[in-house]
């Protein structure tokens, strides 16, 4: 932990390391671009597109990637099968530059390829929430217009209803039983690769389409985040710019002779920008090998981190958490582990404290902040800087991100005054697909609002203190609350209702409901559950309800309490 006078120290000699790392004749290197209309700082000398990124796999081309129980790839073998599966799509499926291509899956080595592929041949990946039920993935697919679909066995299920209602082909990932479509890797036999000149014929451009991915606002349905190539290779390297310089500033926490390569473990769903960016795609920059779970489980973690030599923990914070409270974690050889970030969610301070108390002085505590609208970038916080300021997310990810604070008039505000975060930058989103009126609403001059209230501190860390949308974060997932009161509203004996966070210890937030009922009608939270489980994904449905008969309070414009609701639901679930 740093003293006040140590942290402005550090900040002040941060400033010219940061200054010379981004100047003309660095390699990382910025300039100013005029980006629909505004002038934005950008990377100077990364890849263009995301099959530049994928290129860089190259330089450790039989290094193990791709890691899942028994599948192994290394990074030359996801190259040349994500090129193979780049022809097919192109030959046998006709999906040209700009054409969706959607991805519904657990976490898998498919998911990845499939990922790729898509990307490198100019066409727009659409990661789909795999947690969705059978209406919210026909949504998704139906909003987006995607013309194919890689889908696990699951997901085929719960769509079969709805196919003949779409224009869509189907490559089925790890097929269960008989079905009419193509198996993933047997779409690939007999198939070449397409060649570095067809790809670069394909002239994929910066600023060119590369993915919609679908975030739960505080409004009616999912709205899909549209990314250019652009905004996700600046957010990589983003990620590699704040490592570098930290690593200038803190000589000590290079590791000049690693005893074990770098390797990630991936514990949250790749459909996630943290899973999909901070974690998966972030690999081709750091040459980390990534391994996947078939489900996060804190025991098989552990064993994960010995057998593959993992350096980075990074999921949620409650998954750190239930790491350190593993009884296998004391008999567990975790000496690769070397950083154990977090995001989604704050950590709370007993967290913290047991990191401390049972990681080693190796092992870097982090936190980042960040949404799918800015391509999980906003501010980061890590080392002596997290544990001086535990209750700050970071001061804005250099070099590329602005971060300013406004009030209800859109005025800025100064140091320490409190109003809703702005984020700006290369990485912030195109614009939300076929929503007009709400990318309007949301980006102001380049700015995003991302709808959280905060400050920014005297020395400019960001401590995030409320939201102004109407969500639940449950375990870094954001659920719209108005989307869950409409699913609730269907069910005839509801008269009105409203849903709202409680807090929980493991996943931060859980969803509950205060519902008034048609007179004399009877309703359980169980018998609520099941009617939901039909229209809405389970992570979104409410764990607690409370019923009654009279109307819900209002305020004075005659809006629903809905934070007089919370309170006396907290108190009476004893979580005060």
């Amino acid at each position: 932990m740093l003293t006040d006078a140590q942290l402005r120290e550090d900040l002040e000699k941060l400033k010219p390391i940061a200054a010379a790392h981004k100047a003309e004749s660095a390699p990382l290197a910025t300039h100013t671009e005029v980006i629909r209309g505004i002038e934005t700082p950008v990377f100077s000398k990364i890849p263009e597109n995301m099959h530049g990124i994928y290129r860089l796999g190259l330089k450790a081309a039989d290094r193990d990637f791709l890691v899942y129980e028994d599948q192994r790839y290394s990074f030359g073998e996801s190259y040349q099968l994500a090129s193979r599966l780049g022809r097919v799509l192109i030959e046998h499926y006709d999906i040209q530059k700009g054409d969706r291509v959607a991805i519904c899956s657990r976490n898998n080595p498919q998911w990845c390829l499939a990922y790729m592929a898509t990307t490198m041949i100019g066409a727009v990946v659409v990661p789909m929430n795999s947690w969705w039920s059978g209406p919210e993935l026909f949504y998704g697919l139906e909003d987006s217009g995607s013309k194919l679909l890689f889908a696990d066995e699951d997901r085929i299920q719960r769509i079969k209803d709805y196919v003949p209602r779409l224009s869509l082909d189907i490559i089925t990932i790890n097929p269960e039983t008989a079905h009419p479509y193509a198996e993933f890797f047997s779409t690939l036999e007999g198939v070449d690769a397409l060649s570095e000149e067809n790809l670069n014929q394909l002239q994929v451009q910066a600023e060119d389409d590369v993915s919609i991915m679908y975030t739960s606002g505080s409004t009616g349905k999912p709205k899909g985040v549209l990314s250019s190539h652009r905004n996700i290779t600046n957010a990589l390297y983003t990620w590699l710019f704040v490592k570098e310089i930290n690593e200038i500033l803190r000589p000590e926490l290079l590791d000049k002779n690693p005893e074990f390569p770098p390797a990630m473990l991936a514990n949250v769903p790749l459909f996630h920008v943290t899973g999909s960016h901070a974690q998966f795609l972030a690999c081709f920059v750091n040459l980390r090998k990534f391994v996947m779970m078939y489900k996060w489980d804190a025991d098989k973690a552990l064993e994960l981190i010995e057998k593959e030599r993992i350096s980075i923990l990074h999921g949620v914070p409650t998954m750190t958490w239930e790491v350190l409270n593993s009884p296998k974690f004391d008999s567990t050889d975790t000496r690769s582990l070397r950083s154990a970030a977090s995001g989604g969610a704050p950590r709370p301070p007993e967290h913290l404290a047991l990191m401390q108390e049972k990681f080693s002085d190796k092992v870097l505590p982090g936190l980042g902040y960040g949404l799918t609208e800015t391509n999980a970038i906003g501010a980061l916080i890590s080392g002596k800087f997290y544990l001086t300021r535990p209750n700050s997310t970071g001061r804005p990810t250099p070099p590329v991100t602005s971060i300013k604070i406004i009030d209800e008039t859109g005025k800025s505000l100064a140091n320490t005054e409190v109003g809703e975060i702005c984020i700006k930058g290369a990485t912030v989103m195109k614009a939300y697909w076929n929503n007009p009126v709400a990318t309007e609403e949301i980006l102001k001059d380049g700015w995003f609002l991302t709808g959280d209230i905060g400050m920014l501190d005297a020395q400019g860390f960001l401590i995030i203190l409320d939201r102004a949308k109407d969500i639940v974060i449950r375990g870094g997932e954001n659920i719209g609350c108005a989307e869950v009161e409409y699913a609730i509203s269907e069910h005839p004996l509801v008269s009105e209702v409203s849903v709202y966070g409680v807090p929980d210890n493991r996943l931060g937030e859980i969803v509950c409901t205060s519902i008034m009922l048609e007179s004399e009608a009877q309703l359980g939270i169980e018998d609520l559950q099941v009617f939901l489980k039909q229209r809405i994904a389970p992570f979104k449905i409410p764990q607690h309800a409370f019923f009654q008969y009279t109307q819900l309070p209002r305020i004075a414009s005659g809006k629903i309490a809905k934070k007089e609701l919370k309170a006396k639901s907290i108190s009476e679930l004893g979580l005060d």
